[in-house]
């Protein structure tokens, strides 16, 4: 089984990234031509290449895990995480550069220069060498040392180890790919009231530069331990009226009172043990425990468990989102302004009003824009 794959995933892989580099050489540096605003064709193009990505996603770990990280294996651990590194940024470039970027410029979705992109691209690939690499080594020195009880020390890493995450990546991380400066006036005001009645009225409200890379508009609250913070992109303060953010503000805010972050910590840390125990029983002992190679296959497996998992996450996080659309009701008490500032999110956004059934079960993970309407126009 694995003899007649893995030739089969490898041919997949790169004729996949050979497609993708000769369209990348034909059309780069040349304007794509503007395609209708289509929701319904935007959304049916990205649900297959969505799962045209799942595939080729598993067929490249694939390769990465039997053909390319046993020929890395007398390098030390992070030099060996660099260069697989590398070579999945390079693979992966035209395959974005073409199903990404370009595909966001037809439609009208981006305005980002080609230069910006290859930057943030280096960010990405520089960051996961930089973090990537040691925490990688550190795994691979403990699962040699302690064979018998990584699992087990890995199990009680690994939520400290999101919540660190959920307190550095705002902070320190974010600010490297966009531009936060304080919100000022009186919708700073508005929010700061709004935060202020559920514990948050120390928040930093921030005002992010989004366009840089997108036309779509969105909000966030980040943070924990008093590390909060209030983000709304600019696309959103630009183009929606301070009821409309306020009503999306407040959805967000939701999350934070329902202790959402600490609920995906949760279930990421439980879920995240069960997947690892399962991927290592799957994986066995060839190649041994503690390997370079085996940590590949220890990721692919995973991954395949995850894919696997994903509807049951997606159900709770559709679940999630509900009772955000729910506290955003009662607290601004005002449902209209939900259903406008939706209706004009869908638009922006160039969301379809209702996906296919098996794409909403299967992989969203939130409910579709036309029931979260309704219900919003019901409460009226």
């Amino acid at each position: 089984m694995r003899r007649t794959f893995i030739p089969i995933a490898t041919g997949f892989a790169l004729g996949y990234f050979a497609v993708r580099c000769f369209e990348t050489l034909s059309v780069w540096g040349k304007e794509p031509r503007r395609l209708p605003q289509d929701a319904a064709q935007y959304g049916k193009t990205r649900r297959a290449l969505m799962l045209a990505g799942i595939a080729r996603s598993i067929a490249s770990l694939t390769v990465s895990a039997y053909v390319v990280a046993p020929r890395l294996e007398r390098l030390p651990a992070p030099l060996a995480f660099a260069a697989l590194s590398a070579v999945d940024a390079v693979l992966d470039l035209p395959i974005d550069y073409v199903e990404h970027y370009r595909l966001e410029r037809a439609y009208g979705m981006s305005e980002q220069s080609t230069d910006a992109w290859l930057t943030d691209r280096a960010k990405i690939l520089g960051l996961t060498c930089a973090i990537g690499g040691p925490l990688v080594g550190l795994l691979l020195s403990v699962v040699r040392r302690m064979p018998k009880r990584w699992l087990t020390i890995v199990a009680l890493a690994l939520g400290p180890f999101q919540i660190l995450v959920q307190l550095v990546a705002p902070t320190f991380i974010a600010p490297l790919f966009n531009k936060f400066v304080p919100l000022e006036g009186p919708l700073e005001e508005r929010l700061r009231a709004l935060a202020h009645r559920y514990g948050v009225g120390d928040a930093a409200i921030l005002r992010v530069d989004m366009s840089r890379r997108t036309t779509k508009a969105n909000a966030y609250v980040v943070g924990l331990f008093g590390t909060h913070r209030i983000v709304v992109g600019d696309t959103l303060l630009d183009d929606f009226t301070p009821e409309e953010i306020e009503f999306v503000v407040a959805h967000e805010l939701g999350h934070y009172v329902h202790r959402d972050t600490w609920k995906l910590v949760g279930i990421g840390t439980l879920g995240g043990i069960v997947i690892l125990a399962a991927a290592d029983a799957a994986v066995g002992d060839d190649p041994p425990s503690g390997s370079f190679a085996w940590l590949t296959r220890i990721m692919l497996f995973a991954t395949l468990l995850s894919t696997l998992a994903g509807p049951l996450v997606a159900a709770i996080a559709r679940q999630i989102e509900w009772d955000a659309d729910a506290f955003a009701r009662e607290a601004t008490q005002h449902p209209e302004w939900g259903a406008a500032a939706f209706t004009r999110l869908r638009d922006k956004n160039l969301a379809e009003d209702e996906q296919p059934a098996w794409m909403e079960y299967l992989f969203s993970t939130h409910p579709s824009l036309k029931r979260r309407i309704e219900a919003l126009r019901t409460a009226v």
